[in-house]
């Protein structure tokens, strides 16, 4: 059986774990809002239409922050069509996604879902066909008590206090050329610094988020943070990154080192960050966001699948609606060991995205909802990994595989709070073989294993779905032990693992 073996070190802090790194993404995007969040008449459906069976579990996956309503989505928005009474609201075309919007949930509603959620919102606004006037008036809508126009109309829109939303994304993607209003960097660049300047005029505390790099392997990546930063630097808080991973067929091997790639994304994106710092000679140091991030199978959704009938809009049409195996679910929870283990940098993120639409949380219409593979190795970090995310270093073996070259064959994160303990996160990336895994947990004085948990499969392809939804669930890993400050925990092939270690007197 091939081993593993680390350290865990409570004074090898890398940085403080921020609650916004267990983000999600709402978007009006195929069924994520419509007969996802929203669908009045559903058995379980509260006042204003929202699924309560939903947002229980949503409440369980431990969201902290929702990035809300795009995505692609929001370059095109309107976001005055989302409030007042509902039978007032227009019906606008989405050309990101070929779509009717309806309207029926919007800002106000919206947050309302969020609070009773028990999350923070987080708003994208439109920089794609819009600018800086739009942007201030629903600033201006969102978050003054009262007084002026806009503040007003939210009141007589039934909403007497402000939503108080902090964090605003400063468009989305403007680096694509799918997306509407794309520019150059030079271009958005002038426009984020602008918009956020003038935002500032406002509320000087508000935490603005600059569009980075929509994927590693855009062209312009790299000298787009670095133009985009050259513009804003002074008047932005974060530069978002988006990162999408599939499985190529019969390269399971490189699918599971998704993580070495998030790794680097984060890495190089510091790295710019720190050589503009340098050259304006600042202290200040922009953190990033990464509020777009998943398992996506893009390539599933074909241009013959796509309605491009001008005559034909659909209301939430079935799209991008992934079902999730356990190998998904690994490399999910990987790359949320790749976040926590740059909590230094990496202080907000986004799950991209949060219900029916490449999501953790899936429903069908009038009935049920279930947890895919994915939603347990986040509900179970969420919970655990609390306090300072750890240095640790693995000493295993490698496997080579084709996207990365040699890549170690066990994975690793911690964390560690003084009041909940040691959180463990372990991956075994072998495609046949067990790993044994002993840990030296010497340095955090006497522990017990109060949990260990582990996802895995006979069948590194098995998913949860509807009317099957309960094959895969992460489950006692019964060979966690402790001998003599060692943890010893055998880890099954192509599996994620948690352990929770607390102390003792």
């Amino acid at each position: 059986m091939p081993t593993a073996s680390l350290t865990i070190d409570p004074a090898a802090r890398v940085g403080p774990i921020n609650r916004r790194l267990f983000g999600s993404f709402v978007e009006h995007l195929g069924r994520c809002v419509y007969d996802g969040i929203y669908e009045p008449g559903h058995p379980t459906s509260d006042a204003d239409g929202f699924r309560t069976d939903v947002l229980e579990l949503v409440r369980e996956l431990g969201i902290s922050t929702v990035r809300y309503p795009g995505g692609n989505f929001v370059s095109g928005y309107r976001w005055e069509d989302g409030v007042g009474p509902r039978e007032q609201r227009p019906r606008r075309l989405d050309l990101a996604w070929h779509s009717l919007e309806t309207n029926e949930v919007g800002l106000d509603e919206f947050a309302r879902w969020s609070a009773r959620a028990g999350t923070e919102l987080m708003l994208a606004l439109n920089l794609g066909t819009r600018g800086v006037q739009e942007a201030l008036d629903l600033l201006e809508y969102a978050n003054i008590r009262s007084g002026s126009a806009l503040a007003e109309q939210r009141i007589a829109n039934g909403t007497p206090e402000p939503h108080g939303v902090r964090m605003w994304c400063l468009g989305n993607e403007m680096d694509g050329p799918w997306q509407i209003g794309h520019r150059s960097a030079d271009d958005y660049g002038k426009l984020a610094a602008q918009t956020a300047r003038a935002m500032r005029m406002i509320d000087p505390d508000l935490e603005l988020v600059a569009c980075g790099s929509s994927s590693r392997a855009m062209p312009t990546f790299g000298e787009w943070e670095r133009v985009v930063l050259e513009h804003a630097y002074d008047e932005v808080d974060y530069i978002s990154c988006h990162a999408y991973y599939d499985e190529k067929p019969g390269d399971l091997g490189s699918f599971l080192a998704s993580p070495v790639d998030m790794d680097l994304f984060i890495e190089q994106v510091a790295a710019v960050i720190d050589d503009v710092a340098a050259r304006r000679g600042t202290d200040k140091r922009v953190a990033i966001s990464f509020d777009e991030w998943n398992v996506w199978y893009l390539d599933r959704y074909h241009d013959e699948d796509k309605v491009t009938d001008p005559q034909s809009w659909p209301i939430a049409p079935r799209l991008l609606e992934d079902s999730y195996t356990v190998a998904d679910a690994v490399v999910v929870g990987g790359l949320l060991m790749s976040l926590v283990r740059h909590a230094d940098r990496v202080t907000s993120a986004s799950l991209a995205q949060l219900v029916n639409v490449i999501a953790p949380i899936m429903t069908e219409p009038g009935g049920e909802v279930w947890r895919q593979t994915t939603f347990f190795p986040f509900a179970i970090t969420s919970r655990l990994a609390r306090g300072y995310a750890l240095a640790v270093a693995v000493d295993t073996g490698d496997y080579d595989c084709a996207a990365y070259g040699s890549v170690p064959l066990v994975d690793a994160a911690a964390t560690h709070d003084p009041e909940l303990g040691t959180g463990l996160f372990l991956v075994n990336r072998s495609q046949s073989e067990a790993v044994e895994v002993s840990v030296d947990v010497s340095a955090l004085g006497p522990v017990a294993v109060a949990e260990a948990l582990t996802l895995s499969d006979p069948d590194p392809h098995a998913r949860n779905v509807h009317g099957d939804s309960s094959r895969v669930a992460a489950r006692v890993n019964t060979t966690a032990s402790l001998e003599q400050r060692s943890l010893k925990i055998t880890l099954p092939p192509v599996s994620w693992t948690a352990v929770h270690l607390r102390s003792v007197a």
